[in-house]
C-alpha cells in the first residue's frame, strides 16, 4: 500500500482524470476527499470508493476551486474528517471551444484562468499551511501537453496549462525547504467530458486527426494520469519535485 495513512484531496473528481486519480490512490489506502460542483457525480465516486474499501474511505465535499471561500471550506472539511492532509491535486479544469482566439469571449477566459489557474493560488493560500505543521507533503497540479506544445484554437486555455506549469516549478523551489513537493502532470488529450471542446467537435474524422499526433496511437486513459499521480506522491518519488510529468505516448517528442 503506497499511499497507507495518507489523506488525498483530488479536486475536479467526479470524472475524468480527476475520477482515475481518486480511485487509485484509495487503491493504494489513501483516504479520499473527492471534490467536485456536480454533485451527483462527486457523490457516486466516493460512495463507490467507500464501498470498495471500507465505509469512511472517502468524502465528498462540493466547492467552486475558483472561489476562496469554497476552498477554505473544502480544507476545513477535509481537516475535519480526517484530521491531516498530505496529498493535495488540484486537477479540477475547464476549457473554451477550439476555436480562433479572438472568438473567445471575456467572461469564458476570466472562467479559463480561474479554474486553472487561480485555483492552485487559493489551494496554496489554505493547504500550504497545512503541510508545513505536519513536516511536509505533495502538491499535484494537473497542466497539459498543451502546455508544452501549444497549438492554434486552444490559445487561452493553452496559456492557463503553461501557466500551471511554470507555478508548479516556482512553487516547487520556494517550497522545498518546507518538504513539500510540487509537480505538474501533463496529460495528453483523453477521452473526458472535455474532449469535444478540445477538438471543437466529436467527428470520426478529428478523433483521427487527433489519434495521429500521439506515436503510441491511442488517447490518454484515466488510469495513465492516476498512475503517474500515484507515483509523484509517494515516497516512490520522494526526491521528484519541480517537473512537468509528460503522460502523453510520445505526443511531446
Amino acid at each position: 500500500m503506497r499511499l497507507e495513512g495518507k489523506v488525498a484531496i483530488v479536486t475536479g473528481a467526479g470524472s475524468g482524470f480527476g475520477e482515475g486519480i481518486a480511485r487509485r490512490f484509495a487503491e493504494e489506502g489513501a483516504k479520499l476527499v473527492v471534490n467536485d460542483i456536480d454533485d451527483p457525480r462527486g457523490e457516486r465516486v466516493a460512495a463507490e470508493i467507500d464501498r470498495a474499501h471500507g465505509q469512511g474511505s472517502a468524502l465528498y465535499l462540493r466547492a467552486d476551486v475558483s472561489r476562496d471561500a469554497a476552498m477554505a471550506a473544502l480544507v476545513k472539511g477535509a481537516l475535519a474528517r480526517f484530521g491531516r492532509i498530505d496529498v493535495m491535486v488540484n486537477n479540477a479544469g475547464t476549457t473554451h471551444q477550439n476555436r480562433p482566439m479572438l472568438d473567445v469571449d471575456e467572461a469564458e477566459f476570466d472562467r479559463v484562468f480561474a479554474v486553472n489557474v487561480k485555483s492552485i493560488y487559493l489551494a496554496a493560500r489554505h493547504v500550504v499551511p497545512v503541510m508545513r505543521r505536519q513536516g511536509g507533503g505533495a502538491i499535484l497540479n494537473t497542466a497539459s501537453t498543451a502546455a508544452l506544445r501549444p497549438r492554434a484554437g486552444l490559445v487561452w486555455y493553452s496559456g492557463s496549462k503553461g501557466a500551471v506549469v511554470t507555478l508548479s516549478k516556482a512553487m516547487a523551489q520556494e517550497l522545498a525547504a518546507d518538504r513539500i513537493r510540487v509537480n505538474a502532470l501533463c496529460p495528453v488529450a483523453g477521452d473526458t467530458p472535455l474532449l469535444p471542446s478540445f477538438m471543437g467537435d466529436d467527428t470520426p474524422a478529428l478523433r483521427a486527426r487527433f489519434l495521429a499526433s500521439i506515436p503510441i496511437g491511442r488517447f490518454c486513459s484515466p488510469r495513465d494520469v492516476a498512475d503517474a499521480a500515484l507515483y509523484l506522491a509517494s515516497d516512490e518519488g520522494a526526491f521528484i519535485t519541480g517537473v512537468a510529468f509528460e503522460i502523453d505516448g510520445g505526443r511531446c517528442i
